[in-house]
């Protein structure tokens, strides 16, 4: 993979990145002799459209369009699209973009180099990049990194990435960057009481685990959750094979919450970041917990099972109820928790949920800036009967079909009681077709909107 910029003393040849109003209106960056080429040869700035300009020597540089507003709008990382398509040399650019649409642009360049290939050796060189004067360098690649080791741990399959494996992930993560780190195995899990966690992993033959992680002495505090299910038959409520075939990436929220910490930790944001991940299989067999069960949850609220395959709430419920014991500044879940977001808003867009409206709207904001697309969902009070079964406290599968992930995110709330500002993410954590630096597979969403975002959330 090549996901760093070339270092600044390489010979290069400059790069234009040209949008479609500039070209048209004949300003910008471009010398005479290379418009007049440019046009001779039909180059319109197309988004991703690539004009390779002559000289005495061969090649001397070379054109990449934006497109217009409208190609920009529907597209995300077009520089990163074309480069796999340039000569493999180096550049240097040239562009009148203004900083925040080029630092979208240059991620998405680095993120062109992203391949996985931990089982095959499919290592394809490309074109580098010199960064320009200007642009933080290290944030945009300590980013790309982190969003690489997202992709690396969710495209991983479960017979390498169980609740072992995510550990051992977790555990590097911790020691890369000096922090505390704590895990609970197994039947520890009940002595510890994280009964919920222990009742879905219980079954499979890698125990299930409650993995912590802190890092930092000093500012806000930050808790982040994420949903460890590292495999997802659907236990007992067995899952048809259509649905269980991406179910390697059940794990994507607590990919998603590792890849952020990277971020945090090697951006040495101040503040006081917690980790916790409840890592489990969903798997079947004889100890496997069955419909109509009920759990009493590390809070103390009983949740009637109505569905095996809604486990993902069941554990990060007591990952949770931990996480409120020590209340933070904010306390943010990210799970791929329900279908039923992917059927309102599609694999692209992650549904989020704020307690407070000045939160989500930092987080809207923000993702507007970075080009991690988010969309607000409402805690809809009046659906809170519906994951109340009478029986129990709470459903964690209520009948009808209707509103499944806001009720999904209602039941989470109910376990953060004394935090005043929590929000959940109910990712995909999946591109489903390949996309300019996006290729087909695991892929985090929020994280870099969480990260911009951090500044206004916790007033660093």
């Amino acid at each position: 993979m090549t996901l760093k910029f070339a270092l600044p003393d390489n010979k290069s040849l400059p790069l234009y990145l040209i949008s479609r109003e500039a070209m048209e209106a004949q300003v910008g960056v471009l010398q005479d002799r290379d418009r007049a080429w440019a046009e001779s040869v039909g180059f319109q700035a197309g988004a991703g459209e690539i004009c390779l300009l002559p000289c005495d020597e061969g090649l001397g540089g070379v054109l990449v369009g934006l497109g217009g507003l409208k190609d920009r709008k529907r597209e995300r990382f077009i520089l990163g699209g074309a480069r796999a398509r340039l000569p493999e040399v180096t550049f240097h650019l040239k562009t009148t973009l203004a900083s925040t649409d080029l630092d979208e642009q240059l991620v998405g360049w680095l993120l062109s180099g992203y391949s996985f290939n931990r089982y095959n050796n499919n290592n394809k060189s490309y074109a580098q990049l010199i960064a320009p004067d200007g642009v933080d360098a290290e944030r945009l690649e300590a980013i790309v990194a982190a969003e690489a080791f997202t992709r690396d741990l969710i495209n991983t399959p479960a017979s390498d990435m169980g609740p072992d494996d995510l550990h051992q992930s977790a555990e590097a993560v911790a020691h890369e960057y000096g922090s505390d780190f704590k895990v609970t195995v197994g039947d520890a899990l009940l002595a510890e009481n994280f009964p919920m966690v222990h009742a879905v992993g219980r079954a499979a033959s890698r125990a299930p685990r409650l993995i912590e992680m802190n890092w930092g002495s000093a500012g806000p505090k930050l808790t982040l959750v994420g949903k460890g299910v590292c495999f997802d038959t659907g236990g007992l409520n067995l899952k048809p094979g259509s649905s269980m075939g991406l179910m390697k990436k059940d794990m994507g929220g607590a990919a998603t919450v590792l890849g952020l910490a990277k971020m945090i930790m090697a951006l040495n944001v101040p503040l006081q970041l917690r980790v916790l991940i409840p890592a489990v299989e969903n798997s079947v067999s004889a100890d496997a917990f069955r419909p109509q069960d009920i759990l009493t949850s590390r809070k103390g609220l009983t949740v009637e099972v109505n569905n095996t395959d809604a486990e993902g709430r069941l554990v990060l419920a007591d990952a949770l109820a931990l996480a409120d014991e020590d209340p933070a500044d904010l306390t943010i879940s990210m799970a791929t928790l329900t279908g039923a977001a992917r059927v309102a808003v599609g694999p692209d867009l992650a549904p989020f949920y704020a307690t407070d409206p000045r939160d989500a709207s930092y987080i809207t904001q923000s993702a507007q800036k970075v080009a991690d697309p988010v969309w607000e969902m409402p805690f809809w009070d009046p659906y809170e009967r519906m994951i109340e079964p009478g029986i129990a406290d709470l459903d964690n599968a209520p009948a009808g079909g209707f509103a499944g992930s806001i009720t999904a995110a209602l039941f989470l709330r109910r376990f953060v009681t004394r935090s005043e500002r929590y929000m959940h993410f109910d990712i995909y954590g999946w591109n489903p077709t390949p996309a300019p630096a996006r290729p087909k597979g695991g892929v985090g969403q929020g994280a870099r909107a969480i990260l911009e975002a951090l500044p206004d959330l916790l007033g660093l």
